[in-house]
């Protein structure tokens, strides 16, 4: 069993609506469960929020803290889902929202972290993708990228309810333990 502190982010896509499932399958391994997620995605989960917050017992946040609102530290990120713009903006440095800024800064920080995209097919033929998925790679982030994790759905076909939530938990679980 796992102990420590898990922060879950996620970004806007369809399978951050899985996401009370995931804090209670990460609380039953022993994880004290911080959730973080995009704007657009707090905003999806706005009738959520007060019973998400009470389930992890922090406060769920989707903007930079004000004083006193602090969090326990972290000992593993889960990053998923993580969208286009979210994988984008991560390994460009852009850090206009929170979670991308505390993903960012835990780069610098040494905090294993795992990320899992969620992207359509459509974005997966973009470029910039895979230069990013490169880029947070060889800055030692796992990326649950293809083979073995999140494989891109044809346009609109979106399988939400098969998204890979289990490897993204293992993974994470894995990271940890090595630490």
């Amino acid at each position: 069993m796992t102990s420590g502190t898990l922060y879950l982010f996620a970004s806007a896509a369809p399978p951050a609506f899985d996401v009370a499932r995931v804090i209670e399958t990460a609380q039953a391994d022993g994880w004290d469960v911080c959730l973080g997620l995009t704007p657009t995605a707090a905003r999806w989960l706005d009738e959520s929020l007060d019973g998400l917050a009470a389930m992890t017992g922090h406060p769920v946040r989707s903007e930079y803290k004000l004083p006193g609102h602090v969090w326990p530290e972290a000992d593993v990120i889960l990053f998923a889902p993580a969208t286009f713009n979210s994988i984008n903006s991560w390994a460009l440095g852009i850090t206009s929202s929170f979670v991308v800024g505390v993903v960012a800064e835990g780069i610098g920080k040494g905090i294993p972290t795992v990320t899992m995209p969620c992207v359509n097919a459509a974005y997966a033929q973009h470029r910039q993708l895979d230069r990013s998925v490169t880029e947070l790679r060889e800055q030692g982030v796992t990326v649950l990228y293809g083979d073995g994790g999140f494989e891109p759905n044809p346009e609109g076909s979106g399988k939400p309810k098969a998204y890979p939530w289990d490897a993204a938990l293992a993974c994470a679980r894995e990271l940890a333990e090595r630490a």
